[in-house]
């Protein structure tokens, strides 16, 4: 009698990983916080939406993931991967975002033509300043540097809407990516949160600007400032006075405006704070 020895291959099955998420609305502009729950302990995570991989941070036995929805994202749906890096039992997971459809207003000024094109002296400045903010958007700190919740920079209310469309003497201009508070001059400006500070100094559109990285992709920009009171490199705590309010840049008054990234996503600074603010 002949036996014929035949090999199995045990291969586990991934295991599921449970996956929730919260913002203040699924629509462009909008911040959506991932919390993520591998079924075993794991050291990595790998989470991807909207084609890119987006950091993820551990918060007691849950993980969580800061996915920014870009203002100009088409609405739609989409999805979001999550894999574990646990070799012995890989897990995975999908969810997916229904982007509902936003219409942001459009305002039409007529102004001095030198206010919307910049002389051509200015171009090489301009040029410089542009690699800079896109090196500065590379050099994210890879942990979260945020200790608490997000605050408001100054106490007055947003007066202008994010991603007003604005067209200049007949001409479509970049949409506006942040907030704006109608706060006097002078005015305290405060971190945000804790983070490094990645700029501080003059830039030709912005003014005498701050942009603190927060880690993990997370920036906010605090454009406009009459003074700067912090350095390159420094590392601030949450509420600390980062500058003052003025008028400086291509504004025609006083105010402060405050602008969030989440990795490549231009986001309302007010959605960060709706998700992961004091007012949550």
């Amino acid at each position: 009698m002949v036996f014929a020895l035949v090999a199995f291959s045990l291969v586990q099955a991934p295991v599921p990983i449970q996956i929730s998420a919260r913002a203040r609305s699924l629509r462009p502009g909008e911040v959506v916080v991932l919390s993520i729950v591998p079924p075993l302990a794991t050291e990595t995570l790998r989470v991807r939406a909207f084609d890119k991989d987006i950091a993820a941070y551990k918060d007691g036995d849950t993980w969580r993931a800061i996915v920014g929805v870009d203002l100009d994202v088409t609405p739609g749906t989409y999805r979001v991967s999550v894999e574990t890096g646990n070799a012995e039992n890989v897990g995975r997971g999908t969810h997916e975002l229904h982007i509902a459809p936003r219409t942001f207003r459009t305002r039409r000024l007529t102004v001095n033509q030198a206010f919307v094109t910049p002389p051509a002296s200015e171009l090489p400045r301009i040029e410089r300043e542009s690699a800079l903010l896109a090196a500065t958007w590379e050099s994210s700190a890879p942990s979260r540097l945020w200790t608490s919740a997000f605050v408001r920079p100054v106490p007055q209310a947003a007066n202008s809407a994010f991603g007003t469309r604005s067209i200049f003497n007949g001409k479509p201009r970049n949409s506006h990516g942040g907030a704006d508070f109608l706060s006097r001059a002078g005015t305290p400006i405060q971190a945000p949160n804790a983070g490094r500070i990645a700029v501080a100094r003059s830039l030709y559109f912005s003014g005498n600007t701050v942009i603190i990285d927060h880690g993990l992709g997370l920036f906010s920009t605090l454009a406009h400032l009459s003074r700067i009171d912090v350095e390159e490199g420094e590392l601030v705590t949450p509420a600390q006075r980062v500058g003052l309010v003025g008028a400086t840049g291509r504004v025609t008054g006083a105010h402060l405006h405050w602008a969030v990234r989440a990795g490549d996503a231009r986001v309302d600074p007010l959605s960060l704070l709706a998700v992961l603010g004091q007012t949550r």
